[in-house]
């Protein structure tokens, strides 16, 4: 890792991140590139349904998943061929190295999240996302450990934000985004995410990548370190 530069100046509290993974940290929605590979006809049904507003997120890719035809090999084969963004590792490099913390949270597929860490060497980071089950030799499932009671999400990650310390950043880049976008103190937003939160009045940053994160991360440091150690609480990015 690098690209790292620890702070200095006034005491703080750190920064609890929360960071969404397809199209965010992958440098495509994954779970959509899997569908158009994989997935038998309805899928993009339910997609509709979601968008309409008719169905929970969750109701949603837990159908879709259950549409896939694909053996683990053909699935394993077609995600090694999509990328993380290389500024990633410094960006959490970063974050760790100023004190801060940093959880991906993602209604995408663990296994798939968990495959693309450890082929870029990113380690380490607590994953939250939608449990990938293999019921037979082409047939999938999901559940949904961080799925929340009120929340139609696959993984809430508004509730991910609460259990944070200190102060909390989100990043991320879509419509599964804008809920905890409008909760956190600061927001680092990607595509439809940025106009959201322009036209919403939320506060964000746009980034178009994680180099453009890990120079917003910079600035918010030296934001805090320029004031005064009774106004570093009150700081507004």
């Amino acid at each position: 890792m690098n690209g790292a530069r620890a702070l200095s100046g006034v005491r703080r509290p750190p920064w609890s991140v929360v960071c969404d993974f397809d199209g965010t940290i992958a440098l495509e929605d994954v779970t959509d590139a899997l569908l158009l590979r994989f997935a038998r006809a309805g899928w993009r049904e339910l997609e509709v349904a979601w968008e309409a507003g008719r169905i929970s997120a969750r109701t949603c890719i837990a159908g879709q998943v259950a549409l896939l035809d694909c053996s683990r090999e053909e699935l394993e084969a077609f995600v090694g061929e999509i990328a993380i963004d290389p500024a990633f590792d410094a960006f959490v490099a970063a974050v760790h190295a100023d004190g801060g913390s940093l959880v991906i949270a993602s209604d995408g597929l663990d296994a798939v999240i968990a495959a693309m860490l450890a082929r870029a060497a990113v380690r380490g980071l607590d994953v939250r996302a939608s449990r990938l089950v293999q019921l037979g030799r082409r047939e999938w499932q999901l559940s949904f450990p961080h799925a929340r009671t009120g929340c139609g999400a696959a993984t809430c990650k508004c509730a991910c934000l609460r259990e944070g310390e200190g102060r909390t950043l989100f990043v991320g880049d879509g419509a599964s985004d804008f809920c905890a976008a409008r909760r956190a103190e600061m927001t680092f937003a990607k595509s439809s995410l940025h106009e959201h939160c322009a036209e919403h009045g939320v506060s964000h940053r746009p980034i178009r990548d994680f180099a453009d994160a890990l120079a917003a991360w910079r600035a918010l440091a030296d934001d805090a370190s320029s004031l005064p150690a009774s106004r570093a609480r009150e700081e507004v990015a």
